[in-house]
């Protein structure tokens, strides 16, 4: 297929068409994105100033919270200025990038969430082997993978997009430039692109997800054999991964695990896994772990006496 276009930018149509709405969804995304910009710092800047930083979970975490500011970076800000325009647009160029860094950092965070569960499955069922299963050189070789997995995710669907010819009309039904919006307005028949990309996401999160869940069925199986305090302390830990995976990849399934068109509710779907659930993730992981909160507290301390 031939790279063509007469399009130079694209006309987003928002969430809403009500000044008043806007301004509202103005002041609170606003108020989202600062939310979580703060906490997913702290959460980061907490667990490099202390011994946390040398447990893999934790230096997993860190890296989850970079991730969530990078993923929501690549939309919010866009968004929250479009709040507040007459017009809203963005370039051809800018659109495919937005594409590839959604799509880019939202697999890298997805693969971490993956590794964290693989964590926690070997620490309650290898205790005595953990610190040799996940070792610090492993660690990072985990990291990398997920970038790795990041770009071999990301750069076939913007390729199939590059070289989809847009002609007009140039109206994205959305907030953001994504996969099935594109399709919608591109000049040619794009079934078969849409199954690739229904293949490439959707069914990627679904069996990613299938692999969390059949892990945290290994854990509850195994904890079967702990005292009470043990099972309490484990479920303690590891609720707060399943709460984090629950908000991410239910969002995320709807999206993608679909004929390859679009639906009105899925700028609502999309709110979830662009911006609810980075801003929930540091208070999930926070407000429930112990431990990350006194690193926090006696990171303040310290910052206090300085």
């Amino acid at each position: 297929m031939e790279c063509q276009r007469n399009i130079s930018e694209f006309l987003l149509m928002g969430l809403s068409s009500k000044q008043n709405i806007e301004v509202f969804c103005f002041m609170f995304f606003l108020f989202c994105y600062f939310t979580i910009l703060s906490w997913n710092l702290l959460i980061i800047f907490s667990i490099r100033c202390s011994s946390l930083f040398n447990q893999p979970m934790y230096y997993f975490l860190s890296h989850l919270a970079s991730m969530d500011i990078c993923y929501t970076s690549c939309v919010t800000p866009k968004l929250i200025g479009d709040l507040l325009a007459e017009r809203k647009t963005i370039s051809y160029t800018d659109c495919m990038l937005q594409v590839f860094a959604m799509h880019f950092f939202g697999m890298i965070e997805t693969l971490i969430l993956t590794v964290m569960a693989f964590d926690r499955c070997v620490a309650i069922c290898k205790p005595l082997h953990y610190m040799v299963i996940m070792s610090r050189n492993r660690c990072h070789v985990f990291i990398w993978a997920s970038w790795v997995g990041g770009v071999a995710h990301s750069f076939p669907q913007v390729m199939m997009l590059v070289c989809l010819p847009f002609c007009g009309p140039n109206e994205i039904d959305h907030y953001f430039c994504d996969v099935f919006p594109l399709l919608k307005v591109a000049c040619t028949d794009t079934y078969i692109i849409g199954v690739l990309m229904v293949a490439n996401s959707g069914m990627v999160a679904s069996v990613i997800f299938v692999l969390l869940f059949g892990s945290y069925v290994v854990i509850l199986f195994t904890l079967r054999n702990y005292s009470a305090e043990g099972r309490r302390k484990a479920l303690s830990t590891c609720g707060s991964h399943i709460s984090v995976v629950i908000l991410f990849f239910g969002s995320t399934i709807f999206a993608y695990l679909r004929p390859p068109t679009t639906f009105p509710e899925d700028k609502i779907f999309a709110l979830f896994y662009t911006i609810i659930a980075p801003m929930f993730n540091p208070l999930i992981y926070t407000l429930r772990n112990t431990e990350m909160k006194s690193a926090i507290k006696k990171v303040w301390c310290q910052m206090s006496f300085l």
